[in-house]
């Protein structure tokens, strides 16, 4: 690797202007994802800005709505049992995230800012209908999650903002969830998942929202998918074409992962699946 400069700063302040003054860097949370891309020549930063020891940007406040802070680890999320009582598909996706190693550096905003199609996080995000705080020298932003993405690598984000925060609203009654992934083998990046969060009232289903993974250049929200639920009773019937609406809403490519034509027909198979636990539906 070639060298570079590391810096911890002990503020936000601080860590704008070491960015205003070396504009060739980095932030730097966790550093599971960065490290990783520098170590293989996917970026040469001048220098990190480790986040790490800037105070308010760890921790989880539940009172009325959520917030987390960004610098909040993957492992404090899992063992946070508020949260897991509030957005247990959070946690689901939380758990499945890398090695017990991996989870206890990796950081919430950190998986978010790294915007990989695959990302864990994002998935229970979208369904919570999350939104994220941004900050800047100049302003503070809050961004709706599904704005937050704009391609593979890239966000809303500018130059200098930081994310510093995730924003939930408390969860609503009768709210069942689910989150399922596919990798080729234990601890793997998946080769598809997908989210589920259906509102329900009695059997009818009041709102409904399904994000998928690893399918298109973004984490995804299948729209259509969520149409034909909503204000309904949800059969089988509508479950299997479901499945066959979702093959055809994706954009899936073909890498050393997985190919198109797996993607497309798996997450029809996980979209029935976490249909399917989520309603506590048995088998016939």
């Amino acid at each position: 690797m070639r060298r570079f400069e590391y810096y911890k700063p002990l503020s936000l302040e601080e860590a704008w202007e070491l960015k205003a003054k070396i504009p060739d860097s980095l932030f730097i949370a966790g550093g599971t994802d960065v490290l990783v891309s520098i170590k293989n020549n996917e970026r040469q930063p001048q220098a990190l800005i480790s986040l790490r020891s800037i105070p308010g940007l760890v921790g989880v406040e539940t009172s009325d709505a959520t917030q987390i802070g960004a610098l909040t680890t993957i492992s404090d999320i899992i063992q946070h049992q508020e949260l897991g009582r509030r957005y247990p598909v959070l946690v689901e996706a939380a758990q499945s995230l890398g090695s017990m190693q991996i989870r206890n550096l990796a950081t919430i905003g950190g998986n978010l800012c790294n915007a990989s199609p695959c990302a864990d996080m994002a998935l229970p995000l979208l369904v919570l209908e999350a939104t994220v705080r941004l900050q800047s020298p100049k302003e503070n932003r809050e961004v709706p999650i599904s704005e937050f993405f704009k391609g593979p690598a890239e966000t809303c984000l500018s130059p200098h903002e930081i994310l510093t925060g995730i924003l939930l609203e408390p969860p609503q009654k009768n709210t069942k969830t689910c989150f399922v992934k596919k990798g080729r083998v234990k601890m793997d990046l998946a080769v598809a998942s997908v989210a589920v969060l259906l509102e329900m009232e009695g059997k009818r289903c009041r709102k409904a929202r399904i994000a998928a993974g690893s399918v298109a250049p973004i984490p995804l929200r299948l729209s259509q998918v969520e149409a034909l639920f909503e204000g309904a009773a949800i059969s089988r019937r509508a479950v299997a074409r479901a499945q066959r609406l979702a093959e055809d809403n994706i954009i899936p490519i073909t890498d050393i992962r997985s190919t198109e034509e797996y993607r497309r027909q798996i997450i029809g198979v996980l979209v029935k699946r976490a249909l399917e636990k989520a309603l506590d539906w048995s088998q016939p």
